[in-house]
């Protein structure tokens, strides 16, 4: 699919990376790794013409239809879903000489534009545009607003979807899951381990990475290796090469023993819930991984809080949401020093609401709300990056906060995120969304806060930085509580989980993956047709028992027959994820293994197909059973 031969792309004098030569075939999924800068979107731009490489070669089968996140959304008052359909260039451009021919009253034009269409499944594309943005956590009421009326991180869930929709060779995703919540995120996850082509994906989500790839190519010190596996087990082959250079070693075994520290600390309480003991497990691979990580440029720690009250906050009954409109209803909590609580639910649930509740941005419209006088709060959020003083320096954002720092205590402490020389003294103005968040987390870290508020933290930061706050996290004194879509993040620092749903914010005495499986499970129309609570008709109990049975005749077989496809569907779906399972191991891209792996690709190949059949008859008969029980009910 791409043959990569002594490659090299340099950014003005930086070479970025030289002599990278490797193939990426037909159907693989491939992470791009790499330090912020090191060319990884560079690759991208060369891939898309955008750039040219300054030596060497990159080779594309010709006809090949790539699939990218376009990074502009232009202000239209088109429909979110025919902003996604667009992306369906085929599509479009078949319905645009349709349109043509029926003009001039060409038939045979006419009859072949019908046959391509039918050739492309085009009578179901609007169905699958529909699926792809409730899958991205659209409402069915966003459907038909137009683009215009969106925020700009719910446009790029509009450019994701629109690249989606293509139905692409190669398929190239730059940061996907950075403006998704964790539920989009899991669903994306199930759609591109459906994907047939080849993907190239640049991201820091460690699990989102271990989940949909099968190769990584990782870009340092200006070169660029690819292998074979996910992302565990490049970090594994990584960390046994790094352990060798001993002058890194002393370094290496001050990590573990903090993480070592940790588990000890925490292994004492691991009982209480289930989640528990997979983050000790999760603590213990870390301790195994760590070496990979020995030359991170991010060097820093949580200050101990002067003041530990207990409680923190207490939550009585509250109730908040905005003007008369509640979010969340009867939330009663009481947060401790030591507690790490992750927040749960759907996007739109009110974690971000509760967060700010929290945080003193919004007030409780009722029940009691206390806080003690010693409370110093920390609090993390996206907007807060656009508060930053654009004109002023990083060294200045400090300097504002304590007014005794001299000029080198603010260099030492800002080299431990990586701002280093000039960098401290140039406005932030310019600075990427990854320095300004380090920047950020910098300042909030600084002011040694009792309880962290913190609402998706890792957006915009790099696997390194991660792993550094997820270390800094676990030795902190204070109370969190953590909304984030990086599932290793949630299992290496987090030991309570709260689930915000249906207004309520109530224990989840389970796992990520127990989380995952809620969130997947599918629901029939007339489950939530059951579920509502629409009054009855007053009608006399023979009447009623009639009009029952008359339902039931129409209604079960198509209930039967919506449970049978669900079955079919989840059957698939293990069958595909245990051909993931073989797929994932190294030893499947030996050469002696080479036709199984084919063989398996093109099986998964198959099964997705099938999956998608069996879907959109799902999707057809859930609809059928809809209307057929709104129209029973108006009767």
């Amino acid at each position: 699919m791409l043959t990569l031969s002594n490659l090299a792309i340099r950014r003005g004098t930086k070479v970025l990376f030289e002599q990278a030569s490797f193939k990426i075939h037909r159907g693989n999924r491939v992470g791009i790794t790499g330090a912020n800068g090191c060319g990884k979107s560079s690759l991208f731009a060369l891939i898309l013409k955008q750039i040219h490489s300054d030596a060497g070669d990159l080779t594309i089968p010709q006809k090949t239809i790539i699939a990218h996140v376009a990074q502009e959304t232009p202000a239209t008052q088109k429909s979110a879903i025919d902003y996604a359909l667009d992306g369906d260039v085929e599509l479009r451009n078949i319905q645009q000489q349709l349109a043509e021919a029926e003009n001039i009253d060409d038939g045979a034009a006419q009859a072949e534009c019908h046959s391509r269409l039918e050739e492309i499944n085009a009578y179901t594309a609007e169905s699958r545009a529909g699926k792809l943005l409730l899958g991205l956590s659209f409402t069915t009421e966003q459907l038909t607003n137009p683009v215009s009326s969106f925020s700009g991180g719910w446009r790029m869930r509009l450019n994701l979807a629109q690249a989606l929709m293509c139905r692409s060779d190669l398929l190239l995703l730059d940061e996907p899951t950075n403006h998704l919540d964790l539920d989009a995120v899991i669903w994306l996850e199930q759609w591109l381990l459906n994907y047939t082509g080849t993907m190239l994906l640049i991201s820091h989500d460690r699990d989102f990475l271990d989940k949909v790839t099968s190769h990584i190519v990782h870009i340092e010190q200006q070169s660029v290796n690819l292998y074979t596996g996910n992302y565990s087990a490049f970090e594994k082959l990584r960390a046994e090469k790094l352990a060798l250079q001993k002058s890194q070693y002393d370094k290496q075994q001050r990590e573990i023993a903090h993480i070592e520290s940790f588990i000890r600390r925490f292994k004492a309480k691991a009982s209480k819930a289930k989640q528990a003991q997979g983050r000790v497990k999760a603590l213990e691979r870390m301790e195994m991984i760590s070496a990979a990580h020995i030359d991170s440029p991010f060097n820093f720690s949580f200050f101990k809080p002067e003041k530990l009250p207990h409680p923190l906050m207490t939550l009585d009954d509250i109730n908040v949401g905005y003007g008369d409109v509640e979010i969340l209803k009867g939330a009663s909590l009481s947060l401790l020093p030591g507690d790490r609580i992750a927040l749960l639910g759907h996007n739109g649930a009110g974690k971000s609401t509760l967060i700010k509740l929290l945080a003193g941005e919004l007030q409780p419209q009722k029940g009691e709300f206390e806080q003690s006088s010693e409370l110093k709060i920390g609090y993390f959020a996206q907007h807060q990056l656009e508060q930053l003083d654009l004109e002023a320096s990083a060294l200045l954002h400090l300097q504002r906060l304590d007014s005794k720092l001299t000029e080198q205590q603010i260099r030492s402490y800002l080299g431990g995120f990586d701002f280093h020389g000039d960098r401290v003294l140039e406005s932030v103005g310019p600075f990427s969304g990854g320095e300004k968040a380090r920047l950020v987390l910098a300042l909030l870290i600084y002011q040694k806060p009792n309880i962290l508020l913190l609402d998706e933290p890792t957006n915009h930061l790099d696997l390194e930085m991660r792993h550094a706050l997820s270390l800094a996290l676990q030795e902190y004194e204070g109370a969190m509580v953590l909304v984030s879509h990086d599932r290793h993040l949630l299992r290496a620092v987090t030991d309570q989980f709260l689930l915000v749903d249906e207004g309520k914010v109530k224990v989840f005495n389970d796992d990520l993956d127990a989380y995952r499986n809620w969130l997947l499970q599918p629901k029939t129309s007339i489950e939530n047709e059951l579920d509502s609570s629409n009054e009855p008709k007053a009608v006399n109990k023979k009447t009623q028992r009639q009009q029952l049975a008359d339902q039931r005749k129409l209604l079960n077989p198509l209930t039967k027959e919506i449970k049978s496809l669900e079955k079919a569907m989840g059957s698939i779906e293990q069958e595909i994820e245990t051909i993931e399972v073989e797929l994932s191991k190294p030893e499947m891209y030996e050469a002696e293994n080479r036709e199984q792996m084919e063989q398996l690709s093109k099986h998964r190949g198959d099964l997705s197909n099938k999956l998608e059949e069996i879907e959109e008859n799902w999707l057809l008969k859930s609809e059928e059973l809809t209307l057929l029980t709104s129209q029973q009910t108006s009767e």
